[in-house]
């Protein structure tokens, strides 16, 4: 099976102020490096839709919700956060993005597809119940999870987070919830300092002291998270897949390669192998310097194919 590829173009209508790193610049070099090698033309290519905003209280709080309606401006910039500016099409955005997810679940659990990524942004990783953090609105992997514990072949997920900051929206939404095992990779100490020290049996955080490279986030990963999944037996992987952990991204200071990442995808397709008939959703998260995303991803993808 072709592995499914959903992005939206209106995707690239989220803007922050300028000078941000999440900029519409970063899906543009996805795609264009995604089509000129040649990659783009074996994937099923998808085209997103809005996520149904009743399914966005699966995981986050109504008023929540409602708030960030209400500081949607008409013209310009609003702060969210410190590090989170909406524009009039942030929202649009943030729901495509939340939508392909989803429907890359569904196409997924109806068995016409095995594996699926989302080339979308806003991120969603950062995003808590309530509140809108890092980047992010809505948590889109945590609405794919929600989406597919309501099938009935499906009691058990895992969301393995490889972005270099911590996953502490999916930690907060999953913390009380252990039918769903979250690991998650990041420096520390580092953004968004929250979580990264919680104590629950289904959250496994392994942190990575700045200046860490490629043995070290190997030797954590199968330490950490290869026993946790064993014991979890996940019947459906998502993936947080962040490339901002690459050596070249700007934000972070952890030294990975594209090897790196083509060798935690090899791991994740092996454990799904083994506990979830092969079965994977992937969506972007973070990665901020153009062209080691544009080439992380395109390596990431030939690892799902594989």
């Amino acid at each position: 099976m072709a592995l499914l590829y959903y992005t939206h173009e209106d995707c690239l209508q989220h803007e922050m102020q300028d000078g941000h790193p999440e900029r519409p610049d970063r899906l543009r070099a996805v795609g264009q490096y995604l089509q000129a090698s040649g990659l783009l033309d074996d994937l099923d290519q998808r085209t997103a839709a809005e996520i149904d905003p009743a399914r966005l209280t699966e995981v986050h709080g109504g008023d929540y919700l409602d708030g960030l309606i209400d500081m949607q401006p008409e013209e310009g910039l609003v702060a969210v956060d410190p590090d989170t500016t909406m524009c009039p099409e942030s929202l649009h955005a943030a729901r495509l993005a939340a939508g392909a997810v989803v429907a890359a679940t569904s196409e997924v659990l109806s068995g016409s597809a095995m594996r699926a990524f989302c080339a979308v942004r806003p991120p969603g990783h950062h995003a808590e119940a309530d509140a809108a953090i890092g980047f992010c609105f809505y948590n889109s992997i945590a609405l794919g999870a929600r989406r597919a514990l309501e099938a009935d072949q499906i009691e058990r997920v895992a969301v393995l987070d490889f972005d270099v900051h911590h996953g502490n929206g999916t930690v907060d939404i999953f913390k009380d919830s252990p039918e769903v095992l979250v690991c998650s990779s990041f420096q520390h100490p580092y953004y968004p300092h929250r979580y990264a020290d919680i104590d629950r049996p289904n959250i496994v955080n392994s942190p990575l002291a700045a200046g860490s490279g490629s043995s070290e986030f190997r030797q954590v990963i199968e330490q950490d998270w290869l026993p946790a999944l064993e014991a979890h037996q996940p019947q459906l992987i998502f993936i947080s897949a962040g490339f901002d952990a690459h050596r070249d991204d700007p934000l972070a200071q952890i030294n990975l390669s594209e090897a790196d990442f083509a060798w935690i995808t090899r791991l994740i397709c092996s454990a799904a192998e083994s506990y979830a008939d092969g079965r994977i959703v992937s969506a972007l998260e973070g990665g901020y310097d153009l062209n080691a995303l544009a080439r992380s991803v395109h390596t990431h993808l030939e690892a799902l194919q594989a």
